[in-house]
């Protein structure tokens, strides 16, 4: 049976076989797994159905070796610590020959097969003494990866502005673009300080619920359209989005909520009124 695995510092996601098929493995239990990079240790979040990988963007594959026993924890400590020292002494090669480039984090695969390590530049790095020094020092694969911001706040943050760790070293896999008009359509402060994440980019969550903000403003009259409702005629001076509102002025100087539900028709200049959700219904019943 395959299972849906979490691995990596990047916290990859990928479907993973059990070795034995009939092995089963609980949700949230640590393993051991075989990836197309080495042995890794990785999460087990769910059974792999059709419905969850297509969830998967860019999914890895590979086997499941084991569950993680006592002496694999004490070599995940072990690892940890030349991890440590490997962060340092690399620092020392970068220094050494001042490369323009910030060293953000190191992955020492649980296997040996290689070590990663993650930087910050600016332009394009040319490494390849450094992989040299690197190669020499620990005998083994190297390998140097250029990460943006975001990826080095999904390796490095903790929590957000929220109070709840961030959603970039949590739930996301993928990291979708976002842009000032989602802020704008959600009517989020425009203060930048208050709208960045810890990458100092704009926060991810503004992408999540900018779906359903425009849905919701495709039902609604945009400012300046006079409508009829059964309360008047009017014209919409704002929307209240998620209350799926319209702030109306009604011709006698009366300023409503009005609701997508209680707008009767619109009412365009030189065309006749629309026929809105209410006359279509009347119609229907005679």
């Amino acid at each position: 049976m395959k299972r849906i695995i979490r691995h990596g510092v990047m916290r990859l996601l990928g479907e993973f076989e059990s070795n034995p098929p009939e092995l089963v493995y609980a949700r949230g239990q640590e393993v051991v797994v075989r990836t197309e990079r080495g042995l890794e240790i990785g999460e087990v979040l769910c059974e792999s159905t059709p419905q969850a990988v297509n969830y998967l963007a860019e999914p890895t594959h590979g086997q499941i070796v084991r569950a993680l026993t006592q002496d694999d924890l004490a070599e995940v400590d072990r690892v940890r610590e030349k991890e440590e020292v490997e962060f340092h002494r690399c620092k020392e090669f970068i220094n050494e020959r001042r490369l323009q480039m910030d060293l953000i984090d190191v992955e020492h695969l649980f296997g040996g097969e290689r070590v990663i390590f993650y930087f910050l530049a600016e332009k394009r790095v040319d490494f390849r003494e450094l992989v040299k020094d690197l190669a020499r020092e620990y005998r083994t694969r190297i390998e140097m990866r250029q990460i943006g911001v975001r990826d080095e706040a999904k390796l490095l943050a903790d929590y957000g502005d929220c109070g709840k760790p961030v959603c970039c070293n949590t739930h996301m896999a993928v990291m979708p673009p976002v842009s000032m008009r989602m802020a704008k359509l959600q009517k989020s402060t425009l203060d930048p300080s208050k709208i960045s994440g810890r990458c100092g980019r704009l926060k991810c969550c503004l992408r999540f619920e900018h779906d359903v903000y425009e849905e919701f403003q495709r039902e609604l009259p945009q400012p300046g359209t006079h409508i009829v409702t059964a309360k008047g005629r009017g014209r919409v001076l704002a929307q209240e989005i998620l209350a799926r509102k319209v702030l109306v002025e009604f011709e006698d100087g009366r300023r409503l909520p009005i609701g997508v539900d209680e707008i009767l028709s619109e009412i365009k200049k030189n065309e006749p009124a629309q026929k809105g959700p209410r006359d279509q219904r009347n119609q229907e019943d005679e």
